[in-house]
């Protein structure tokens, strides 16, 4: 396998900083990109949305009534996924993806062609059959486009580029949906001017894909299988290899049944409980897709520009207030006919309604992009392509099951105030349970909150710490909540070797057990401990991970670095005698002395918790690596002094 293309051209994002995920826009490794997938969302939901509005109001079609239209076109467009998603997956990840979505786009432009033709026609079937290859056109292009991002940006740029694709999706999706209802209402030309404005968009797409960069195949000797049932088997099985990512495509499955569920109800909701017409049933949409965008855009400013999962919980939180408080909001609203779009605006109980759609789509959005840039973070590159068709499966069966489950319960009797209710509370259930699956999750979810609600966190260096690969992370030890922070400043989980006495204490103990860090105890008092947690030391290097170890080897009694001691050396010289070479990264913790959770007073911590006020400002800084031929006690503690003395 040759992966030199991909290391290059992640080098070559890292190497060209930018000031935030807008300036993306002006790159030509994800302008074209993202143009040409804004385009491809927005004709699918002009289409589909035109077409629905066709056969409901302006066609008469006996085996098809318009009550059932709707459904029938979703069921067409999504089948695809189910069917060939995983063929999709080998197929992004044997062949150059530029290539692929050059093809794929000439194709949407031939479906397109068709389907102008059926709509000024006003050939059903021909609609219909273009439906299902439009859903076979974003089956093909799904796992390339999640595919690609990595391949693209650096680690640093993940997030910001998957909430740019996700905001541009939804808005691509609210401006297809308006076109598209207002093109096919104009009199005697509106399906002609539908068919003009599909090919248009088609033709805009595969121009913008002709910017689009090489993108190396990451597995070109990848021999295809074409059955789809032993494939898609076959592509779940692989995303299980990584119970993290495979986790992690159940929560964004999740997301998509939770986002069904408000979607395929809005029109009911406005009409039966808001009392409004179509043009309110509209403006939640609007909301919706606006909230989407927001939280998509915020993660890069929350996260602080890295992968970070911790915003992943905060998300599911949101979704759950949000959805519970629509319930109470929206129920027992007054009886009264049909209101227009300024009426319904008027009613001050109306616009709490509209802030908690805002809020939990907003959250949804934090849930969601962090976990598809974890996803694409975390597989391997050679079949990562298929991890995200692996994905696509799910959130097809997930999407229908959102359906059915939904009907089921309004055909049970319960109002659409109580389906939110129903499902924002099993949201609270689904998300517990996947966090604690993943402990890593809650992990990283209680450093964002200490690191930003607590303290004012500031990381300088950070760009030191390795994005692949195994390191040791020292650091001095200032408080009980050191490890904590530098899991808040670390783009991938860290393993510590922490005193075998911290997890004697409530709370912070089993913090540190679900992290699984590595008790260790003095050699003279607990000579098993001691020799066991080097060898689980040495086994976290051995995967590829990152250690981390306070050298001083317990938490400094006056605030002064403390003698470091020799087991840092001693694990990097393990490592180099079984072939692994593997850097110590020094880290110094500033101003974090005097704080709540550092030994102030008599030796003790954790008594008058604001004794510094709230928010206090304490930071970390990163050093540069240190080659393992040069690591020993004592210039790791200089370079630590050193950068306590910044």
């Amino acid at each position: 396998m040759d992966t030199t293309a991909p290391r290059a051209v992640h080098a070559h994002a890292d190497a060209q900083p930018h000031p935030n995920q807008f300036a993306l826009l002006a790159q030509r490794r994800f302008a074209p990109f993202f143009w040409t997938q804004f385009a491809g969302a927005a004709n699918d939901n002009l289409f589909k949305f035109a077409f629905t509005v066709m056969v409901t109001y302006q066609l008469q079609v006996a085996w098809l009534p318009p009550a059932l239209a709707g459904l029938v076109i979703g069921a067409l467009f999504i089948l695809p996924f189910l069917l060939f998603s995983a063929t999709s997956g080998q197929l992004a990840d044997k062949h150059d993806k530029r290539a692929l979505i050059r093809f794929v786009k000439w194709l949407e432009v031939a479906i397109m062609a068709l389907a102008a033709w059926g709509f000024v026609a006003a050939n059903v079937p021909a609609l219909l059959a273009c439906t299902f290859l439009m859903g076979l056109h974003s089956t093909l292009f799904g796992p390339v486009k999640f595919a690609y991002l990595p391949q693209h940006l650096g680690e640093r740029e993940l997030t910001g580029g998957n909430g740019m694709v996700e905001m541009g999706t939804f808005v691509a999706i609210l401006l297809g949906n308006v076109a598209g209802g207002l093109l096919v209402a104009i009199p005697q030309v509106g399906p002609l001017w539908v068919g003009i404005a599909c090919i248009a968009l088609a033709l805009a797409g595969r121009a913008a894909a002709q910017g689009i960069p090489a993108s190396p195949a990451t597995d070109p000797g990848l021999v295809i299988n074409w059955n789809p049932v032993s494939e898609t088997w076959r592509n779940l099985r692989l995303a299980h290899g990584n119970i993290v990512v495979f986790r992690s495509l159940l929560g964004i499955s999740w997301m998509w049944f939770f986002g069904a569920v408000f979607l395929s109800q809005f029109p009911a909701f406005a009409k039966e409980v808001l009392h409004g017409d179509a043009q309110v049933a509209s403006l939640l949409l609007v909301v919706f897709s606006i909230g989407i965008g927001t939280g998509s855009l915020l993660c890069e400013v929350l996260s602080r520009r890295h992968v970070e999962i911790g915003l992943v919980p905060l998300g599911a939180i949101g979704m759950t207030v949000f959805s519970v408080d629509l319930y109470f909001a929206s129920r027992g609203l007054p009886a009264v006919p049909a209101q227009a779009l300024g009426s319904f605006l008027a009613q001050p109980a109306h616009w709490r309604v509209m802030a908690d759609l805002a809020l939990l789509s907003l959250f949804a959005g934090l849930y969601s992009v962090p976990m598809y840039a974890l996803i694409q973070l975390r597989s391997a590159p050679t079949h990562r392509a298929r991890i995200i068709a692996a994905n696509n499966i799910l959130n097809a069966l997930f999407m229908i099951a959102s359906a059915v489950i939904a009907g089921a319960l309004l055909h049970a009797g319960l109002s659409i105030p109580q389906v939110f209710l129903v499902v924002g509370l099993a949201n609270a259930v689904v998300a517990g349970y996947i966090f604690l699956l993943v402990p890593e999750y809650l992990l990283r979810f209680v450093a964002w909150v200490l690191s930003r609600l607590v303290y004012r966190f500031r990381v300088r260096g950070d760009a030191h710490i390795p994005t692949e690969g195994a390191a040791v992370l020292a650091c001095n030890h200032v408080s009980f909540v050191d490890a904590v922070l530098l899991m808040a400043a670390s783009p991938r989980p860290v393993v510590f070797v922490m005193d075998h006495r911290i997890f004697r204490i409530p709370v912070l103990g089993w913090l540190f057990r679900l992290a699984r860090a590595i008790p260790i105890a003095p050699q003279k008092e607990d000579p098993a401990t001691y020799a066991a947690a080097f060898e689980r030391a040495h086994a976290v290097l051995r995967a590829g991970d990152l250690l981390g170890i306070f050298p001083e080897g317990a938490i400094t009694q006056d605030g002064q670095l403390q003698p470091f001691k020799g087991g840092v050396a001693r694990i990097v010289e393990r490592a180099r005698a079984e072939g692994l070479q593997v850097p110590v990264v020094p880290m110094a913790l500033t101003n974090l002395w005097g704080s709540y959770f550092s030994r102030i007073e008599r030796g003790r911590a954790m008594v008058r918790p604001f004794r510094r006020g709230l928010f206090s400002r304490v930071g970390l800084e990163v050093g540069a690596p240190v080659p393992p031929a040069q690591v020993e006690p004592g210039l790791l503690q200089a370079q630590v002094a050193a950068l306590l003395a910044r």
